[in-house]
């Protein structure tokens, strides 16, 4: 909950823009916050990660995409996520979240974050997600199906982002997956 106002904010401003299209990047001025603070007074790397749910809200929000999964009884969740912290952002330091829509593969969507002040990029993320529904996980035909306009984007996933979300794949929820450590090789 420590970031309902800054939901709150998002969603109203969302709500009074205008539309906006599954291709355009959508923007979120931001700024660092006390509660944002780690020891090392720079935004804790964990925060970069909740502001991230800010930025896909206002592009689902803006495209629409929010109110057709909601009225499908559906979600959008993330299944992986890779961030690159280039430098550090401080107390009340004013940025930009970039969040644009990179396209979908045969289970995934992808989405790429920016956090940008004055114009450089400070930290970049990649996030895999999904589409659930109330029994699990969605297909790609059901998905295209009801989302369309997202399925006919044309591809900008980097190759690197396909081959890392495959090697960071983990057994379905249906399959066991013990918590099994292995040796160091020697």
């Amino acid at each position: 909950m420590k970031f309902f106002w800054r939901m709150l904010r998002v969603w109203l401003q969302a709500k009074m823009a205008r539309p906006r299209d599954v291709r355009d990047i959508s923007r979120i001025q931001m700024k660092v916050r006390p509660i944002d603070l780690d020891v090392q007074m720079h935004m804790n790397n964990g925060t970069y990660l909740t502001i991230q749910d800010l930025g896909r809200l206002d592009f689902m929000l803006r495209t629409g995409l929010w109110k057709r999964i909601q009225t499908l009884g559906w979600n959008a969740v993330v299944a992986r996520q890779t961030i690159t912290y280039r430098k550090s952002l401080t107390l009340g330091d004013k940025y930009d979240l970039n969040t644009r829509y990179l396209g979908m593969d045969d289970r995934n969507f992808y989405i790429e974050h920016r956090f940008v002040k004055d114009g450089e990029i400070y930290a970049q993320a990649f996030v895999v997600g999904r589409f659930t529904g109330p029994n699990g996980a969605l297909g790609h035909a059901d998905v295209i199906e009801q989302l369309h306009e997202a399925a006919d984007v044309p591809a900008l996933i980097p190759d690197w982002v396909l081959e890392w979300a495959e090697a960071a794949r983990v057994p379905s929820t249906r399959s066991p997956y013990p918590n099994e450590w292995h040796a160091a090789a020697e």
